[in-house]
């Protein structure tokens, strides 16, 4: 049986949080809400009248989107092989996800496809260059059996 691969793992789950954060930041358009709207109104100009927030959701979802997929342009370069970036980055696009009310799911992938990349990252896995292949095993020295 074979091992768990943390990172695609999470990279799965990121790839569901960015489809549905761009998904919430379309509806988010037509029905603008800000999450903690029941504490306070003072948050209510980050959507309406200028959709700021949406916009700043629609762009972070294809940007992420675009990185976990990856695109051509991305695949192999460092910031696509860097959890480090990713666990930089996540947390933001979670926050700007669980600001609008569509967007709270969104924020529960990311914040649980954070915890993923960061098991991935403790145990030393790294993200290959050639998008969606396994890391090849050392060839030199002898059976560790």
């Amino acid at each position: 049986m074979g091992r768990l691969i943390k990172n695609h793992w999470a990279r799965l789950i990121v790839l569901t949080a960015a489809a549905y954060q761009v998904a919430a930041a379309l509806e988010a358009f037509f029905w603008p809400k800000i999450f903690f709207d029941f504490l306070t109104k003072s948050l209510d100009p980050a959507v309406k009248p200028v959709p700021a927030l949406q916009i700043i959701n629609l762009i972070l979802g294809i940007v992420i989107f675009a990185w976990e997929w990856p695109l051509n342009l991305i695949a192999g370069t460092s910031i696509h092989r860097s959890m480090e970036a990713r666990l930089a980055t996540y947390p933001l696009a979670a926050l700007a996800a669980i600001l609008i009310y569509q967007g709270t799911n969104a924020a529960i992938y990311y914040l649980v496809a954070m915890m993923v990349y960061f098991w991935a990252y403790s145990e030393g896995e790294i993200v290959c260059a050639k998008p969606w292949t396994l890391p090849q095993r050392g060839r030199s020295g002898g059976s560790k059996a």
